[in-house]
């Protein structure tokens, strides 16, 4: 060999070795945190937010995405739930609709906590995350969340900014409402503070004002105002995510949006299943959106998307029963249906990803009071064929389907009425 091709030898192998080691290093570089703020402002339809100028949210959809959504379950089937507030927030946190957890109005009378929250699945499962809550409304944590409560786990949340609406020397109220804008800004300048002091795991943030507008003046200049205002909270707590992202090693998960839309007639009502006060939206800064966000898109979707983002994966029984898909990431498939009709059994989905996918069913429903459901198996069939029949001899009942894709999880419920004939879930 050559002087010449000694040198171009020894040289490639010096580069060689140069770039393994950077490889090496750019592996072995410290993994970024992981941390997620979910927000709610109360009661605001898709079409006004649309129309309303709210430059922090245009600014956080621009890294990451904007879509309507809907809350209030299958409208006319099994999982209907009202578009009332709590059944709203509880939709968000448990990644289920009300036919599970059990919240049907704001007196929150018999949560069904065995459909964990996002704070409980935090709590239980990885302990040593940081939670914290700021809200207008305690019982967001004394009532939904359940804190304290042994039916709810007995969790403690590491830090509670709330109940300020019970504080009526520092907030005198007033008919006009404007405490509750006040407080709603102690709450946002304490969420900005201690987001970016502290950095908390799980966050919830709650702003109210926005629904008052809408209950004492529906569609009207008082409304839009209000949006106006909470897109100004909103872009205090997207300053203290950025700072944070710019100065540590972390990566933050960003979802705001709202409990229900807005009555049809004039706005001021909410609680039905008109598609104004169904059709919300979903506001986040993750970029990686999947064929969900854009196809489908529900409250119920930002929990388990949340959990997929901070790396905690729920036990079986409680993966089998969210009605939620990521937004974000890889899905296999999404938007289940059943139809069974003269012992004749289909189940459909929207397709996404590749590979099979096994389905189960069960006749039971252990899992709401506590106890396992034993799932019997139907077969296995390529996710891309969108379907899947078989002849199965059913009586009248309830039946629960599992559909699951290598990447995500779906259930939809069967209510047959008589022996032949069924609704369509």
């Amino acid at each position: 060999m050559g002087i010449t091709n000694l040198l171009i030898f020894f040289t490639m192998k010096r580069l060689l070795s140069l770039l393994t080691l950077l490889i090496i290093l750019a592996s072995c570089a410290e993994e970024k945190e992981r941390k997620v703020v979910l927000i709610i402002i109360d009661g605001v339809p898709a079409d006004v937010l649309e129309s309303v100028n709210t430059p922090n949210m245009d600014a956080i959809a621009k890294v990451g995405g904007y879509a309507r959504a809907y809350q209030g379950g299958e409208k006319d089937g099994y999982s209907q739930t009202p578009t009332i507030s709590a059944p709203g927030y509880m939709n968000m946190i448990t990644g289920v609709w009300g036919n599970k957890h059990n919240v049907w109005g704001n007196a929150v009378r018999n949560p069904n906590y065995n459909y964990w929250s996002i704070f409980r699945a935090a709590e239980e499962l990885k302990p040593e995350l940081h939670t914290a809550i700021f809200s207008t409304w305690e019982d967001n944590r004394t009532k939904l969340i359940g804190e304290g409560k042994p039916a709810a786990g007995s969790i403690k949340l590491d830090y509670a900014f709330d109940g300020f609406e019970l504080d009526t020397v520092a907030f005198p109220h007033g008919d006009s409402r404007i405490f509750i804008h006040q407080i709603d800004e102690h709450v946002t300048n304490e969420a900005y503070s201690y987001i970016k002091e502290q950095a908390p795991d799980v966050s919830w943030v709650y702003l109210e004002y926005t629904d008052d507008m809408g209950h004492s003046f529906g569609d009207s200049p008082q409304m839009v105002e209000s949006v106006e205002m909470a897109d100004d909270q909103i872009g205090r707590i997207w300053k203290a995510i950025q700072y944070r992202e710019e100065n540590f090693n972390e990566e933050w998960m960003l979802a705001v949006t709202t409990d229900h839309g807005r009555s049809p007639s004039d706005g001021k009502g909410h609680g039905g299943q008109s598609d104004r006060e169904r059709t919300t939206w979903i506001v986040t800064n993750l970029n990686d959106l999947n064929e969900r966000f854009k196809d489908g898109l529900a409250v119920v979707d930002i929990m388990p998307t949340a959990l997929d983002f901070i790396g905690i994966e729920l036990p079986e029984a409680q993966k089998a029963e969210l009605d939620g898909v990521p937004y974000s990431g890889k899905i296999s498939l999404h938007s289940p249906k059943v139809n069974y009709k003269n012992g004749n059994l289909k189940l459909d989905w929207k397709p996404v990803g590749t590979g099979n996918v096994e389905i189960l069913y069960t006749k039971t429903n252990e899992f709401a009071d506590g106890g396992e459901d034993a799932y019997e198996p139907l077969g296995k069939v390529s996710v891309g064929e969108g379907a899947f029949q078989t002849e199965l001899d059913l009586e009248p009942g309830k039946y629960k389907f599992i559909i699951k894709g290598y990447n995500n999880w779906v259930n939809v419920w069967l209510e047959l009425e008589d022996e032949t004939v069924a609704e369509e879930k």
